[in-house]
């Protein structure tokens, strides 16, 4: 779940707290959905980590009148095809490769969002209800709940976002096969004599977003936008202290007409530590190229460019359609 959806808002490194306003929304700030016009359906597809994770996203949102909207959005997130080789080896300690499987592992987030506007004038509210599962071929699985709350401020053209994820922190209560369990508990001496815990707990975290348009000579436009992603606890961010962790994040996206958008974006800010004990800091590189024609608009963002982070480059592809236009 914090991985991000939209490859729009990827191309330009999540930066989008204060400006999303479309059915992603739902995502990135449940408030921004109060800006829908009609109904809207957003598709998206990445391969992570070399091709060995897919990453896959459905949402769906509309306007329920002229003071609020709702949304509901799928995420699944998962690597397939595991060779589950815990039997490879059978009680006479015979290798017999038929005993070797496959087993899929992938986490699921299902959200239900509803967003409005507050009475005073450029203010709006979204909240987010999180149901998250997660399985382990037939190993394990767990059950998941957790709420977000988003805001949204616009004034002089300058546009604000703060967004809080896991408010309520979420909780995972995990189901553990203890008969699979056993089958390698002991096939390394002195370890995993013990079951797993089995509750895992997301903390909350705060994105605080800030954002201006510029248009020049009517058919362009500039997009500037910033982001402070805060953690609550000391971690290797950019900005890290006891009490909060910072990695700011800085997007950029060019426009054409409202018809091409280029967009470029940097953030993911770590200090890593490298093999002689010192620190560098890391950071994450992305470029988007968008086209929006007649109620449909295709994105694709490529992240890390030029590895400059220890995470790796991957190549995102969404989709978005406006459903009005099949009325008209």
């Amino acid at each position: 779940m914090n991985i991000g959806v939209d490859a729009a808002a990827l191309g330009m490194s999540n930066t989008v707290v204060a400006t999303t306003s479309d059915v992603n929304s739902g995502y990135w700030n449940p408030a921004g959905l109060i800006h829908l016009e009609d109904h809207q359906v957003s598709l998206m597809h990445a391969n992570y980590f070399a091709n060995i994770a897919q990453y896959d996203y459905l949402a769906y949102a509309s306007p329920i009148d002229d003071r609020s909207a709702w949304g509901i959005s799928l995420i699944r997130f998962g690597v397939d095809d595991i060779l589950n080789t815990t039997e490879l080896i059978d009680s006479q300690g015979n290798i017999d490769y038929n005993r070797i499987s496959l087993f899929s592992t992938a986490d699921y987030g299902f959200t239900f969002s509803y967003a409005r506007k507050l009475p005073v004038p450029g203010f709006q509210y979204g909240v987010n209800a999180k149901v998250i599962r997660r399985i382990i071929g037939k190993f394990a699985n767990s059950w998941g709940f957790g709420f977000d709350v988003g805001l949204q401020f616009e004034k002089n053209n300058w546009q604000f976002g703060l967004m809080l994820r896991d408010i309520t922190t979420t909780y995972n209560v995990w189901n553990i096969d203890e008969d699979e369990y056993q089958k390698i508990a002991n096939s390394i001496p002195g370890e995993n004599q013990e079951l797993p815990e089995s509750t895992e707990i997301t903390a909350p975290k705060a994105q605080l977003g800030i954002a201006k348009k510029f248009i020049i000579r009517y058919d362009y436009s500039i997009l500037a936008a910033a982001n402070m992603n805060m953690r609550f606890a000391k971690t290797n961010d950019l900005i890290s202290t006891d009490f909060v962790s910072i990695d700011p994040a800085l997007g950029l996206e060019f426009g054409y007409t409202d018809l091409v958008f280029v967009r470029a974006g940097v953030g993911n800010f770590q200090n890593v530590q490298q093999l002689d004990n010192s620190e560098k800091v890391g950071f994450q590189p992305n470029i988007g190229l968008g086209f929006k024609y007649k109620g449909i608009q295709i994105d694709y963002a490529l992240t890390d460019l030029g590895d400059q982070s220890t995470a790796l480059y991957s190549n995102i592809f969404s989709v978005k359609v406006d459903l009005g236009m099949f009325r008209n």
